[in-house]
């Protein structure tokens, strides 16, 4: 059990909220900036987020240490909460009608635009939702596909100011002068790397290798004991990473 849910057993919501606050107020910020660019719409969102949080003597806290806390890491379950929480304030803020699925769209893209465009999740977690929602296999390499024609179909709306993928897309990472069908391969091949990791394992290699955050910071938001944990966990998860492309056949430069 973590100090600020220790608090908040005690009977002391403002002080459980001070700790929760000082170990996740990066991690909240890292989330909000995967679907917001504007610094300003960054921080209000942030202090919606923080209010909402810290309401009703830290309701919201206080449901998840008595009920979720034996399914979900706190990381796991803030990221999910805050994401939740930033689309439905950027729905408000914009209008749904302006953010509703285009027409024209295949089953299959209309899940990808959604996933992508509305709910602002990486190419990866979107791979990952669309597959388990369908409950069919679906190649990496042939999803890429549908995430290219989508996109050349109907791009995302409020690009600009909202969806922004932290997570290296799979499909930017070629070089240019790459072959599409081998990219297209290649990229399935990392995203299934990526996605084989613990949930903590690739958010704290999103942390410190996307956001830039410092080991220390990391360590915190993750819930792992110190920087140094950072450092061995990320490096052994990028050396596995390598390692399983390295089987394939995929070096850095094919990627």
């Amino acid at each position: 059990m973590e100090p600020w849910q220790i608090k908040l057993r005690a009977g002391d919501p403002q002080g459980a909220w001070d700790l929760f606050h000082e170990r996740y107020r990066r991690l909240i910020l890292a989330t909000i900036r995967r679907l917001v660019s504007d610094h300003d719409d960054v921080m209000d969102v942030y202090a919606s987020v923080c209010q909402a949080l810290s309401a009703d003597e830290c309701a919201r806290l206080r449901r998840y240490t008595e009920r979720a806390a034996g399914r979900a890491g706190a990381g796991t379950w803030l990221v999910a909460v805050v994401r939740n929480f930033t689309v439905d304030q950027l729905r408000a803020q914009h209008g749904r009608e302006r953010r509703a699925v285009p027409a024209g769209l295949s089953g299959l893209q209309q899940e990808i635009y959604r996933a992508l465009c509305l709910e602002g999740h990486s190419h990866v977690e979107a791979y990952e939702l669309i597959r388990q929602r369908r409950g069919e296999p679906i190649p990496f390499s042939a999803f890429l596909r549908e995430i290219r024609s989508t996109a050349l179909q109907a791009p995302c709306a409020d690009r600009a100011h909202v969806v922004q993928v932290t997570s290296p897309p799979p499909d930017d990472i070629a070089t240019p002068e790459g072959d599409p069908a081998v990219t297209a391969e290649a990229a399935g091949r990392l995203g299934q790397a990526l996605a084989g990791l613990p949930s903590d394992v690739r958010l704290a290699v999103e942390l410190f290798v996307v956001e830039q955050l410092s080991a220390g910071e990391v360590a915190r938001a993750v819930g792992w004991p110190n920087a140094k944990a950072v450092y061995n966990r990320v490096a052994r998860a990028l050396a596995r990473i390598r390692e399983v492309l390295g089987r394939e056949g995929l070096g850095p430069g094919d990627l």
